[in-house]
């Protein structure tokens, strides 16, 4: 049963200690036993809301996030991205700039809004309050953002996301640790949708803010104008963030070699990994951001590799191989992978998507206290040649300190399981109208099967829309 706050279980405790000595004994046996769980029920919340209580958010008028959240997001698709990079114009970049800069605090205030109507006592966890002030915060500082005009103006706002991006690196770990630690006080179907909306707009949002400090970038460099001694941008291939000529082979080589190498030092080098073979239509490209490509495909081969370095152990000479496909269809580009590692195991299956919920959940939330940080676009902080510590040694430099790279988490060791691999790579995927799915055939192995739009005129597939009701 959920409570929405201490003063519903205060209440209801209070009535039911109410009630004249005997009288639930005049209560029928049903009734007598749904009132005895009802008040163990509660107490037991009550416990929990009250340690959680020093981690409660503080109250705030809500008339200023009742305007925010009356506005509708505007969903935005590669093409429309790649739109504003394509001739950069001052008038562009600034166009660009003002569109992120209406969009942030409209996508924040949404996600605000479902944090309010969660369970009281879900909000007071430490982990997810702390998510609620970062988004208030930023929430605050990017409404407040004027109108961009100039290419000075543009520069500071960069400065102002970039510390923001910066700032919100924890709030994956959180989340989900958050999300594991309330497990029970929410219905699970209930806190996974939370979590795929929360995950979504939150990779919308680094997706059009990075996008946009990627063109910033762009802008200023010297290949830009036509008197530059170098007259061609040596990344023509991408527009900002986005890689026009996505080449599927390319990505799943790299990311198997990856894969096997990381295999490699968790195992031991005497360990016999299985060989990754490609076959299909080799030169299928299409437009996509290439680190969310690169960490979907990075995350099913390091299943399909382990759960076949697992099974197989040193008892054959040469293991069973994963298999890649790759379909070019006219508007999709579906990329399957097979393994022969054995299924997954029943008692995993039926939480196979689920964030929160799991046999090993516990494992799962002491492991994500050895991941500190960690970006939306799954890229840990990595070190620049300015500074130890990731972050520019010039305060007043907006220009990204994140690596556009595959993410440095997929360099974590195998035994460092997160138990969010699965899920995050489908948000990731439907995230561009695409899908992940999997189907396990218990003994022998499992077919994951991905689905890209190639034409990049998608949407982003936003859940936006949160509840008008003031809180």
């Amino acid at each position: 049963m959920l409570i929405d706050s201490d003063r519903d279980i205060d209440h209801r405790v209070a009535f039911s200690s109410a009630l004249p000595h005997g009288r639930s004994a005049m209560l029928p046996p049903v009734a007598r036993r749904i009132s005895t769980i009802v008040r163990l029920n509660d107490c037991c919340l009550l416990r929990q809301g009250r340690r959680w209580a020093s981690g409660a958010p503080p109250w705030r008028p809500a008339a200023i996030l009742d305007e925010w959240v009356q506005r509708e997001a505007r969903p935005i698709s590669l093409r429309q991205l790649t739109f504003f990079g394509r001739t950069l114009t001052e008038n562009r970049l600034l166009s660009s700039a003002n569109y992120v800069r209406t969009e942030l605090p409209t996508r924040l205030a949404h996600r605000l809004r479902d944090m309010q109507t969660l369970p009281y006592v879900v909000v007071t966890n430490p982990h997810m309050s702390h998510v609620y002030e970062l988004y208030y915060k930023a929430f605050e500082t990017l409404r407040r953002v004027r109108e961009i005009n100039t290419v000075d103006d543009n520069d500071r706002y960069c400065k102002i996301i970039t510390e923001t991006l910066q700032e919100h690196l924890t709030v994956i770990p959180k989340l989900a640790m958050g999300v594991i630690e309330c497990q029970g006080l929410m219905r699970p179907e209930e806190t996974d949708r939370f979590m795929n909306i929360l995950l979504r707009s939150r990779i919308s949002r680094r997706v059009i803010a990075e996008q946009h400090l990627a063109l910033t970038e762009t802008f200023h460099s010297p290949w830009h104008f036509p008197d530059a001694k170098q007259p061609q941008d040596p990344n023509a291939d991408f527009v900002g963030d986005v890689f026009l000529r996505c080449n599927a082979k390319e990505v799943v080589e790299e990311c198997s070699q990856r894969a096997r190498t990381l295999a490699k030092e968790a195992f031991g080098s005497a360990c016999k990994l299985p060989k990754v073979e490609l076959q299909g239509h080799l030169k299928a490209t299409f437009p996509y951001i290439l680190s969310h490509l690169q960490y979907i495909v990075g995350e099913l081969l390091r299943n399909s590799i382990e759960a076949v370095v697992e099974k197989w152990g040193n008892l054959a000479e040469h293991p069973a191989p994963v298999e890649v496909l790759i379909c070019e269809a006219p508007q999709h580009v579906i990329i399957r992978i097979s393994d022969q590692g054995g299924g997954i195991p029943k008692d995993i299956l039926p939480n196979l998507w689920s964030f929160g919920k799991g046999p090993r959940s516990h494992i799962h939330l002491e492991n994500f206290v050895r991941v500190p940080k960690m970006a939306a676009t799954m890229q840990e902080l990595k070190p620049s040649p300015t500074s130890p510590n990731g972050i520019a040694a010039d305060t007043n430099d907006w220009r990204r300190p994140v690596d556009g790279s595959l993410s440095s988490l997929t360099y974590r060791p195998p035994d460092l399981r997160l138990g969010m691999g699965l899920p995050m790579s489908r948000v990731y995927a439907e995230y561009w109208a695409g899908s992940l799915e999997l189907h396990s055939l218990e003994g022998y192995g499992v077919d994951a099967f991905l689905t890209i739009s190639k034409l990049g005129n998608k949407n982003e597939q936003l859940s936006t829309r949160a509840s008008m009701d003031a809180v």
